[in-house]
């Protein structure tokens, strides 16, 4: 079988890797709830290749991204259940039914105006939901996937409590709540008690997306700009100690800590 820019081709592919007795024995025995650590992976690092700037690697990595796709709908519709064509329908009927100001008559100039059509639309898709006797939970903050990353699913908690009044109106109040969280895990310290320490811990970071939401920062990125600072930093400590022929298991908590502000000057006077 060769290579293809035609999408059925990888259809055929994944069908002939699931086919019993001439497949290949590994995705024979795969499910949706075995592959879906696997999808879940793959879209982290298309993630990766956008923050990287590697278009190279972002053209791969979609295609993995794809495979999942086309996996996950295989298995349906082995299950008669769905196949790839139903998912693209799926999404085309979506984009079309939620861009109005796109495809039909509706007005949207403006960002904002798209948000609100956006938010209407969903209810009304919620409604239909219910209406074929699909409901979801209910309540406020009924519809966040418990799949997503904890700083996402915690950004998109508190912005459904926000949305029904359940917020503060400034973003000093809440570092005032950082502030009392970390007093709270002082305390927990001084207790000795582990379980409540990583309760306050969780706390205070929950308190911390809630300060980047009031900022207008996405927490999963700028955790992921601060992770990457730190490793650039901390590259240039092991850098440095390396051409006086040492290593970060052979210094000290000082050395180390001048190397990292060494990297920090560094840093401002490229900027």
């Amino acid at each position: 079988m060769t290579p293809s820019r035609d999408i059925s081709r990888l259809i055929e592919i994944m069908a002939a890797l699931r086919t019993p007795g001439s497949g290949c024995p590994w995705d024979l025995e795969q499910d949706f709830a075995s592959i879906a650590p696997y999808t879940l992976e793959e879209a982290y690092e298309v993630a990766d290749a956008i923050a990287r700037g590697d278009l190279d690697d972002l053209r791969d990595e979609l295609g993995d991204l794809l495979l999942q796709v086309v996996f996950h709908a295989r298995m349906a519709q082995e299950q008669g259940a769905f196949a790839f064509p139903d998912v693209v329908q799926a999404i085309t009927e979506k984009l079309i039914r939620r861009h109005p100001h796109v495809f039909a008559d509706a007005s949207g100039k403006t960002a904002e105006a798209v948000k609100g059509l956006w938010d209407d639309i969903k209810a009304q898709e919620k409604a239909a939901k219910a209406a074929r006797g699909k409901t979801e939970p209910a309540g406020a903050l009924a519809g966040v996937p418990l799949a997503l990353p904890a700083l996402t699913r915690a950004l998109k908690l508190q912005q459904k409590a926000g949305k029904v009044g359940f917020d503060w109106n400034d973003p000093r109040a809440v570092l005032a709540k950082i502030r009392e969280e970390a007093d709270e895990i002082e305390a927990a310290l001084d207790a000795g008690d582990d379980a409540a320490i990583a309760g306050e811990v969780g706390d205070l970071l929950f308190a911390a997306v809630n300060l980047a939401r009031h900022v207008d920062a996405d927490p999963e990125s700028a955790l992921r700009a601060t992770n990457s600072k730190f490793e650039r930093r901390f590259g240039h400590i092991e850098r440095a100690l390396a051409a006086r022929g040492a290593t970060p298991a052979r210094s000290t908590l000082d050395e180390m800590d001048a190397l990292w502000n060494e990297a920090k000057r560094v840093e401002k006077a490229r900027d």
